[in-house]
């Protein structure tokens, strides 16, 4: 593969002419300018309120990743841990010959669904950390990386959603082993198959065309290298993305836009036999708390206030088909600072793709999801 060429480029040399000349950018910026002090002298106190909204909702990912009780930092660490560890172990290359027989009927290189595992198993920062760089030492196309980022997205973006997530169908008194296996584990199949009708350029890989995926490291080196990697990937990727989402999501709060946005994806999800407010927690902060959620509004009532909100509708099977297409869209790497900022921030300089063709790939598996969620949802709907 060919280095990389830096995203930065210098602007090439201008004559003496051609510079005196205005750009269009330059009209852009002095608009702006312009703009500012506008705000700055007759709107003050909006333009502050403003940016301390922006300020505001972006250290709530501090708060989720380094300070707040859920330690979501700490657990981001682990799990790349643990994903080095299965790697030296030879899981990855377990995964390619349990896997590689079924994609070759696919015409898929095989490559692609290491992600999607990786993510079961732990989380999806870790998940692209790891399958990033194999699905490049396999040599799969464009397309094949592409299909790889969008089916990544199809799987939990934290273990502890799907643990979670099967107390609160068992409380609900759903069979949870049914709606896992088809809400979790058959997307690691049929997505990539789905997606190939669009994205055609795969082939399929034979495993003596495959290098050996198990890394020779030492332990202690695997061991501290592993946390360092997880640290950083925390402090340099996902933290900045976020950041820049939340302080987005902040400004729309403050401009009175956002709360329209979660009524609309409320009724839109109630539309497609998921629960609401369980739905929006996982599209806006995090599946696990969605989880979370469900499992106190499907149990007798407490102080909590969400807790009970469903338990005395268990037996109207519209509830029920709800909360499984709620666990299923729980199960995938929404919310949505996941798909925009922190998915492409790990795979980006990685893979062949460029940063917006990783965001559109990553939203794309994210909106399957819902879609999928829908499908399940009713499907089991019929035998409630």
């Amino acid at each position: 593969m060919d280095e990389k060429k830096n995203v930065t480029e210098t602007p090439a040399a201008e004559t003496g002419e051609s510079r005196k000349k205005w750009k269009p950018v330059e009209y852009i910026g002095l608009a702006v300018f312009l703009a500012f002090l506008l705000c700055v002298f007759f709107f003050h106190q909006q333009f502050s309120g403003a940016f301390t909204a922006m300020f505001a909702k972006a250290y709530k990912m501090f708060e989720f990743y380094l300070f707040g009780g859920s330690m979501l930092g700490a657990t981001i660490v682990v799990s790349i841990m643990t994903g080095r560890i299965l790697e030296r172990l030879g899981f990855t290359d377990a995964l390619m010959r349990i896997f590689l027989p079924i994609m070759k009927f696919l015409k898929i290189n095989a490559a692609v669904v290491v992600g999607i595992i990786y993510n079961i198993l732990g989380d999806v920062n870790a998940a692209g950390k790891i399958a990033g760089p194999v699905v490049m030492k396999a040599g799969c196309t464009r397309d094949e990386q592409k299909i790889a980022i969008a089916t990544l997205t199809n799987a939990p973006a934290s273990f502890s959603i799907m643990v979670l997530g099967i107390i609160a169908l068992s409380t609900a008194g759903i069979n949870p082993f049914p709606v896992m296996i088809v809400g979790v584990f058959l997307p690691i199949f049929l997505v990539p198959a789905f997606l190939r009708l669009f994205w055609r350029d795969t082939k399929p890989a034979d495993i003596k065309d495959l290098p050996r995926f198990t890394p020779n490291t030492g332990f202690m080196d695997l061991i501290f290298g592993s946390a360092r990697e997880g640290v950083s990937t925390v402090l340099t990727l996902i933290l900045p993305a976020g950041c820049a989402v939340y302080a987005i999501i902040g400004l729309l709060e403050y401009v009175g836009v956002w709360p329209i946005i979660l009524e609309g994806c409320s009724a839109a999800l109630r539309f497609l036999s998921i629960e609401p407010e369980t739905g929006m927690q996982t599209i806006t902060v995090a599946g696990t708390l969605a989880a979370k959620t469900l499992g106190q509004m499907v149990s007798p009532a407490t102080a909590d206030a969400a807790a009970g909100t469903l338990h005395a509708l268990l037996g109207d099977p519209a509830v029920k088909k709800m909360i499984v297409g709620s666990y299923v869209l729980a199960n995938s790497s929404w919310p949505i600072q996941v798909p925009l900022g922190q998915i492409p921030a790990v795979w980006s300089g990685v893979v062949d793709l460029k940063t917006g063709e990783i965001m559109k790939c990553a939203l794309i598996g994210c909106l399957i999801r819902v879609v999928y969620a829908c499908l399940v949802a009713n499907f089991f709907g019929l035998f409630f």
